[in-house]
């Protein structure tokens, strides 16, 4: 059994996805000051891409500071990255620079707030990649 933490930017686009999602998550703040969420089991990775056009800063700062504590990098399992298709090579970029970083697999990409079926898609996979035990976790 897991959990998840995720990053949304101002432009909520991740926040909407979690909520369609409707599963228990830890969020990073946007703001530095605020109090960074401390997993206490292992979780999935919910990471925007915010890359420019070479693919630089593809993982948001606050991301970066949040995988540098090393407790919090040591529970960390999986990443599921969101992106813009606009951007081409550079879509959902922040879930290959973690998972190569971290040496975890990119579980799932899906752009901007998803879709239905990206909602579908990321509930059975999470279950499956979990157990059962995922969705009523709390």
């Amino acid at each position: 059994m897991g959990g998840l933490v995720y990053f949304s930017s101002a432009s909520g686009n991740t926040a909407r996805f979690m909520t369609r999602l409707g599963l228990p998550a830890a969020r990073i703040p946007i703001a530095p000051a605020d109090e960074m969420p401390a997993p206490d089991r292992p979780y999935v990775l919910i990471c925007p891409t915010f890359a420019d056009g070479e693919g630089r800063g593809a993982v948001p700062k606050q991301v970066i500071r949040f995988l540098n504590d090393p407790d919090r990098r040591a529970l960390l399992r999986g990443v599921i990255a969101t992106g813009n298709r606009n951007f081409g090579a550079t879509f959902a970029l922040s879930g290959k620079v973690i998972s190569d970083k971290c040496n975890v697999p990119v579980l799932y990409r899906f752009e901007l707030s998803g879709t239905d079926l990206d909602i579908a898609r990321v509930q059975a996979g999470l279950e499956k990649f979990w157990g059962t035990e995922c969705l009523t976790m709390a």
